[in-house]
């Protein structure tokens, strides 16, 4: 008895005692993870990482997988590699001639990328892969050239309304504005036979005329080439929608071929110097203004020739592993609720942008973590790190783990915060599922703008010429998609700048970043703070700093964007608008609940506070996100699953919302036949179910 009555004593002195004499408050520990900041040791992440090319299934991929498995470890957070076996393609040969009218002799491209002058990179180069298209159909054609400007679909309705016929021809097209997988099939669908996308001058050379190049300037040199892939679509092509474990089922070359995401003419990228050179022997029709070249370039014409273009390129498919790193902070409250980092880390070549800035980041945010867990620091709830590979190729790493735990993520996920290039150069950027936005423009708030110290990332945020302030994720450029676009799991994606010359071309290297992306490593700096502290919020909070307001509102704009295109089509959008009208009734309606729960403050409240009460409300915040993914996905893109944020058909890199209305519309319009138009009216009532589910799993009441 007297043994009983003590260890009651004990207990009840324990409870009063951290009641009166708490640990220190999780904000506390939020404002120590901004000044534990070091940007000499992002520096020499960086540094460290970029010594080598390291594309996916490399050996330097892997001794850098191995580099952040150890600093995650050396930093308390328990790690490891998960690997898979997933089909990538190297070039095996490759080659490109132009012939011309006699007498001028034909040209035979050397497609390499120059060392320059004092390259401290100059012993390795030879490591570089040869210039090439990952998943490029291999194969030899010869046709005219024709200029098709970016290669978008409208670029190609400006050549019908020219007269200009594209079958038979070697399209020449310029990068940016469109995901260059879609240059290719847009110019399949138009009737080419082969594909040679160029860096042209005047969108990464500075424009022509008296502009230097890198080393001298941060502009892509005459021999610069854009390398990448040309898959369209995410995750290994032998495993589509399962993960590539070992000895898993694939399918034959012929059944991913005849999946439509591989291309079905062969292409190549070249230099604006190759470039330049093609341009001069093409003939006929001349371009409108638009489709112009800078200063000093020659009158761009379309064609088609008189300059023949012969081209041959041989792939090597082989089954390769990769390698995700993996480290895990338990959390200590509710291990069961992970709020998930990531980013990639091959490169296609040195990588100091393209991802390795990212990688620094994350490695400088898991030591800040480390640190906070030797000053006594728990979260609440379980981060996560990841770190992933094959991204490059086509979201691979990210995409096979997803599919591998979809159901774990499905029901245990709270956020996934992608960075992928963390400094591209100045200005804040950031895209993100709308009821994270708030979140976002508190973060910024608190972290000081590395390129202005009188004010904060924030200010100079809202100052800027950033119309679309917080972007969205509908696009498929970076490893948010399989969370976003196929689980349905709030997420988002951030960097400082956003795009730089030299992308994916052998000068991404670390003498670019010191000298022109970030010289002090400040804005490596500034990523890290904002990114850990969303994730500390996430991860910390009683109650999840979700708001689903904006998104009934980003929502109301989009539908009221629809209504006026598609005025006078016999479209009812009523349900559309209805469907909103829920969902903003719900998320005011989570919002007062939660704010009623949060304000019973004081003594009694630690005694009576249900945290089972707080735990459903925050499931349903956490959920609602998933009730926007429909299981057929797209029409003829089922592995898409969102309904509101996905690619665009014909652009991968861009998007709209309500990307199968989209699809249906532009569908419609091509045929507009009844039935067209009734599939339109079909995706605008699935999206309006799955508004409508959302509405219903933040009510968080059975109807």
């Amino acid at each position: 008895m007297i043994k009983t009555t003590t260890i009651a004593f004990i207990a009840t002195t324990a409870s009063l005692y951290f009641l009166f004499f708490p640990s220190p408050p999780k904000s506390s520990y939020h404002n120590l993870f901004i000044s534990l900041s070091d940007n000499s040791s992002i520096s020499n992440h960086l540094f460290t990482l970029t010594r080598q090319p390291h594309a996916a299934g490399s050996q330097a991929n892997a001794d850098a997988a191995a580099y952040v498995l150890s600093t995650l470890t050396s930093s308390n957070i328990p790690s490891r590699t998960k690997s898979y076996n997933v089909l990538l393609t190297y070039p095996t040969s490759r080659s490109l001639t132009l012939s011309r009218p006699p007498p001028d002799p034909p040209t035979i491209f050397d497609l390499r990328q120059e060392i320059y002058s004092g390259d401290p990179y100059a012993d390795v180069a030879n490591e570089v892969l040869p210039t090439f298209h990952a998943y490029a159909k291999s194969g030899t054609v010869s046709g005219p050239a024709l200029y098709v400007n970016y290669g978008r679909v409208e670029d190609y309705m400006t050549l019908q309304t020219m007269g200009v016929n594209v079958s038979g021809s070697v399209v020449l097209a310029r990068y940016g504005r469109i995901y260059r997988g879609d240059i290719v099939e847009n110019a399949y669908e138009a009737g080419a036979i082969g594909v040679v996308i160029y860096t042209d001058r005047k969108d990464y050379g500075g424009g022509g005329g008296d502009a230097k190049w890198f080393p001298d300037d941060k502009w892509m040199p005459p021999s610069g080439v854009q390398v990448g892939s040309v898959y369209g679509g995410a995750g290994d092509p032998t495993t589509p929608g399962w993960p590539s474990t070992e000895a898993c089922e694939r399918l034959s070359d012929d059944e991913v071929e005849e999946r439509g995401d591989i291309p079905h003419v062969p292409s190549l990228p070249v230099s604006w110097a190759d470039g330049d050179v093609i341009m001069r022997s093409i003939g006929g029709p001349m371009a409108n203004d638009e489709w112009q070249g800078g200063l000093d370039a020659p009158v761009y014409r379309v064609g088609p020739g008189p300059g023949i273009l012969q081209l041959a390129y041989t792939g090597n498919p082989i089954i390769s592993t990769i390698q995700n790193v993996i480290g895990v902070i338990e959390g200590a409250e509710e291990p069961d609720r992970f709020v998930i980092l990531g980013n990639h880390r091959d490169a296609w070549t040195f990588g100091a942008v393209d991802p390795n800035s990212g990688t620094a980041a994350l490695l400088e945010v898991a030591q800040r973590l480390g640190k906070l867990q030797k000053r006594g620091w728990k979260p609440r709830r379980t981060i996560v790190f990841c770190n992933w590979d094959a991204e490059e190729y086509g979201l691979i790493g990210s995409t096979e783990w997803v599919e591998e735990n979809r159901e774990m993520i499905a029901s245990r996920v709270i956020a996934y915060l992608n960075v992928d290039s963390a400094v591209y150069g100045a200005g804040f950027q950031a895209s993100a599922t709308p009821q994270l936005d708030e979140l976002l423009k508190q973060t910024t708030q608190q972290v000081q703008d590395p390129d202005n110290s009188s004010q904060t990332i924030y200010e100079a945020w809202i100052g800027s010429s950033n119309n679309t302030f917080i972007g969205r994720l509908g696009g498929g450029g970076s490893d948010y998609s399989a969370f976003v676009q196929h689980i349905g799991v709030p997420s988002a994606d951030m960097s400082f700048g956003d795009g730089y010359p030299v992308y994916h071309s052998m000068y991404d290297d670390f003498i670019w970043m010191k000298k022109f992306g970030d010289p002090m490593f400040h804005r490596h700096v500034a990523v890290a703070s904002i990114w850990g502290l969303v994730a500390l919020q996430l991860a910390d909070q009683e109650f999840l700093p979700f708001n689903y307001l904006p998104y009934a509102h980003e929502l109301q704009k989009s539908a009221e964007e629809l209504n006026y295109e598609l005025l006078d089509k016999g479209i009812i959008l009523r349900p559309l608008f209805k469907s909103i009208e829920e969902l903003e009734k719900a998320a005011i309606k989570i919002n007062n609940q939660r704010k009623a729960m949060d304000e019973k403050k004081g003594l009694a409240s630690r005694w009576t506070k249900d945290p089972w009460k707080v735990r459903e409300l925050n499931d349903r915040l956490m959920m609602a996100e998933r009730a926007f993914t429909d299981r057929d996905g797209l029409s003829n893109r089922p592995w898409y699953k969102h309904l509101i944020y996905a690619p665009s058909k014909h652009n991968d890199y861009g998007s709209k919302s309500f990307p199968g209305i989209d699809d249906a519309i532009e569908n419609a319009k091509s045929f507009n036949t009844a039935e067209s138009w009734r599939l339109v009216q079909h995706e605008l009532w699935r999206v309006s179910r799955a508004i409508t589910h959302a509405s219903l799993v933040l009510n968080g009441e059975l109807t």
